[in-house]
C-alpha cells in the first residue's frame, strides 16, 4: 500500500507539477518573406528648368530567396503641368540582379532606363555589369558602393540616337535613426566612354517616418545634373523636393 501511494504521488507530480513539460513547444517564427518592397505617391515642388507643382510616384521591390542571388528594382515617376500645359515629365526605372561572392562582395548586372523632359532626354537605356562592396552591413546601418561598365544609348529631342560605352558608379546609404524613423542617401553617376566630360549625376537624400505598421511619411530631395544638356537653353541642374505617403509590403 505504501509503494502504491508513492507511485501515485510521482505520477501526480509529473502531470500537475510541471505544466511547462505538458505544453507543446512554441512554434518558431515564420521566415521573412522573399518579396518585400514599397510604393509611394504624393506631390513635388521643383525648381530649375521648370517651377511647377508635380505629381510623383515611386516604388522599390526586392526579391531575396535567401540564396546568393537578390533581384532589386526601383522606379520614379514625375509629371507636371503649369497653367494647363505640360511642363515636364520624368520616368526612371532600374532592374538589378546581385550575386553574392561572399558576405561583403557581390557581382551585379543591371539595366537603367530614363526619360527626362527636364533634360531634353527622350530616352536613355544603359545596361552595365560590375562589382560592388558592402562597406557597412548592420541592422541599423548599411552602406554599399558599386561600379560597372557597359553601354549607353541616348536619344535626345531633336538629335540623333547616340550609343557608346559607359562607366557607372553608385553609392547607397541607409541609417535607422529610431524605431520609427530612417534616413537615406544615394548617389549615381553615368559617363560616356567616348567623352567622360559627358556625364549624368543623380543625388538624393530622404527621411521616412512611420505612421503605422505599413504606412510611412517620406520626404525626399532629388538632384539631377547633366554636364552637357542637349540644348543650350536647358540648365544643367534640376532639383525636385518630393513628399509622399509610402505603403510597405
Amino acid at each position: 500500500m505504501r509503494y502504491q501511494m508513492l507511485a501515485w504521488l510521482l505520477v501526480g507530480a509529473g502531470v500537475y507539477g510541471s505544466p511547462a513539460m505538458a505544453q507543446p513547444p512554441a512554434a518558431p517564427p515564420p521566415p521573412p518573406p522573399a518579396l518585400t518592397g514599397n510604393v509611394s505617391a504624393g506631390v513635388a515642388i521643383t525648381s530649375g528648368n521648370s517651377d511647377t507643382t508635380n505629381f510623383n510616384g515611386s516604388y522599390e521591390v526586392k526579391f531575396d530567396p535567401k540564396t546568393r542571388n537578390v533581384v532589386k528594382s526601383d522606379g520614379l515617376f514625375l509629371y507636371s503641368k503649369a497653367n494647363g500645359t505640360l511642363s515636364g515629365e520624368q520616368y526612371a526605372l532600374k532592374v538589378r540582379d546581385e550575386y553574392s561572392v561572399n558576405a561583403r562582395t557581390f557581382l551585379f548586372g543591371e539595366v537603367r532606363y530614363l526619360h527626362d523632359r527636364f533634360k531634353g532626354i527622350s530616352y536613355l537605356i544603359s545596361p552595365t555589369v560590375g562589382v560592388g562592396y558592402k562597406v557597412v552591413d548592420e541592422t541599423d546601418t548599411s552602406l554599399a558602393i558599386s561600379a560597372g561598365v557597359g553601354a549607353v544609348s541616348e536619344k535626345d529631342y531633336g538629335l540623333d540616337l547616340q550609343t557608346s560605352g559607359a562607366v557607372s558608379f553608385e553609392e547607397k546609404l541607409s541609417r535607422k535613426l529610431s524605431s520609427s524613423a530612417t534616413a537615406g542617401q544615394s548617389f549615381a553617376a553615368l559617363w560616356h566612354m567616348e567623352d567622360f566630360g559627358d556625364g549624368l549625376y543623380l543625388f538624393g537624400v530622404n527621411l521616412t517616418a512611420a505612421l503605422s505598421a505599413r504606412l510611412q511619411l517620406k520626404v525626399e530631395l532629388l538632384d539631377t545634373y547633366k554636364t552637357r544638356p542637349p540644348l543650350p537653353t536647358l540648365k544643367s541642374n534640376d532639383v525636385a523636393f518630393l513628399t509622399g505617403i509610402v505603403y510597405k509590403f
